[in-house]
C-alpha cells in the first residue's frame, strides 16, 4: 500500500515539475520577443544616424567643390555599399550664401513592418 501511494506522490510531483518549466519557457519566449523588438529598433536607428551622417558628408564635400549643378535638386544617393537594405537617402543643398549652406536631408530605412524616417534641415559652413 505504502508503495503505490510513493509512486503517486512521484507522478504529481513530476506533473507540477513540467509545469513550472512551461510557464518559464512562456515567460523566456515573451522575454526574447521583447529583446528581439528592442534590438530591431537600435538597428533601425543605428542605420538612421548612418544614412544622415552620410548624407551631411557627401553634401559638405560637395559644397565644398563648389558644383553648382548640384543646388536647389533633389538628388538620391545609392546607399548599396553600406549594406543597409530596404534604406534611401536623398539629400537637396539650398543655394550656398557666403558663411554656409542650408542641406536638406531626409532618410527612409525599413525591417520588417517598421519603417523609420528622417527629415531634417542642416547647415554647413563653408
Amino acid at each position: 500500500m505504502k508503495q503505490a501511494q510513493q509512486n503517486g506522490f512521484v507522478l504529481i510531483l513530476v506533473a507540477v515539475v513540467m509545469a513550472l518549466i512551461g510557464a518559464d519557457m512562456f515567460v523566456l519566449a515573451g522575454l526574447t520577443k521583447t529583446m528581439l523588438f528592442e534590438s530591431n529598433t537600435a538597428e533601425l536607428e543605428a542605420a538612421e544616424r548612418n544614412l544622415t551622417a552620410s548624407g551631411l558628408a557627401w553634401a559638405e564635400r560637395s559644397v565644398k567643390n563648389k558644383s553648382r549643378e548640384i543646388f536647389n535638386k533633389t538628388i538620391e544617393l545609392d546607399v548599396t555599399n553600406m549594406n543597409i537594405r530596404n534604406s534611401t537617402l536623398s539629400v537637396t543643398i539650398g543655394i550656398a550664401t557666403d558663411k554656409e549652406a542650408e542641406v536638406q536631408i531626409n532618410t527612409s530605412c525599413r525591417r520588417g513592418k517598421r519603417t523609420f524616417r528622417h527629415n531634417d534641415k542642416y547647415r554647413i559652413e563653408l
